[in-house]
């Protein structure tokens, strides 16, 4: 089933721009929650109501972090991959000054 997952019902708040932030890096939710020094019971709250803005489900068939890590990286660049200095081969910045992968392009 094919997804849009980069049209955003609303702005993310920055804790959630933050948490996310931290999703992407890979960590889980009680990583973050004392990170962030609150509990994890925020922070999963706080996935879910992002994975709504993202317009991301949650199934059986479907992971909900994963597709909403990626939402994120379409929609504000990829910052994970620059703090763990990891590079996509095919990275590109566009006009816009922008990072994005161009391997659509190829």
């Amino acid at each position: 089933m094919a997804r849009d997952i980069t049209i955003m019902s609303r702005e993310i708040s920055p804790f959630e721009k933050l948490v996310l932030e931290l999703v992407c890096e890979g960590k889980s939710n009680s990583a973050i929650a004392k990170e962030t020094a609150h509990t994890e019971k925020v922070i999963e709250n706080t996935v879910s109501r992002s994975a709504q803005v993202f317009g991301i489900k949650s199934d059986t068939d479907t992971n909900l972090r994963v597709l909403l890590a990626l939402a994120f990286r379409a929609h504000y660049g990829d910052q994970a991959f620059d703090k763990l200095q990891v590079e996509c081969s095919h990275h590109e910045i566009g006009p816009d000054g922008r990072s994005y992968c161009n391997r659509a392009t190829q």
